[in-house]
């Protein structure tokens, strides 16, 4: 099953709350960005760049190109205990 992101909105720092298109929602810190390295992710590592995500072919993407993979993203969240039901899908 495709699954995309549909609404994602910055909470401060690195904590972004995401929302899926089977209908979850989630809240995940990215501060673990700050361990990988490489010219991609090196920008991401400053909260105020990191918050300039947006959405791009139901991806989370940032101004440099880097994007995230939506499922990976979401099986991640799902096994981690991070998405619940959104109300829009109740």
């Amino acid at each position: 099953m495709m699954i995309d992101v549909i609404g994602v909105r910055s909470l401060g720092g690195h904590r972004l709350e995401i929302e899926f298109s089977d209908g979850t929602i989630g809240v995940r810190d990215f501060i673990d960005i700050s361990q990988k390295t490489g010219p991609m992710s090196e920008p991401l590592k400053d909260a105020a760049y990191f918050q300039r995500v947006f959405l791009e072919d139901g991806a989370l993407t940032w101004p440099n190109g880097y994007d995230w993979d939506p499922i990976a993203l979401h099986d991640e969240m799902k096994q981690a205990g991070l998405l619940r039901r959104s109300q829009a899908a109740e």
